[in-house]
């Protein structure tokens, strides 16, 4: 039962990240946020017993927030 509990947690964690990652004004801190959305996903991943889909998310999260990061160089850091 306790299981249940802290899948249900990550599962409410993520959809609060999410809202998070909506209304963040500023892109640095929305990326950063993704990347704390893909750790979440990880740990339910490993929670449901799937590790191989746990790995491949936290390797796509990882570059996916690099990227990220990388391109706010390029671009204007606040959206208007």
């Amino acid at each position: 039962m306790e299981i249940y509990t802290i899948e249900a947690l990550l599962l409410v964690f993520l959809i609060l990240i999410t809202c998070a990652v909506i209304f963040c004004k500023d892109i640095l801190s929305a990326a950063i946020i993704y990347s704390a959305f893909s750790f979440c996903a990880v740990l339910l991943y490993l929670m449901m017993g799937s590790p191989d889909v746990a790995f491949t998310e936290a390797v796509i999260g990882t570059i996916s927030t690099i990227f990220f990061v990388a391109s706010l160089k390029k671009i204007d850091r606040w959206c208007k």
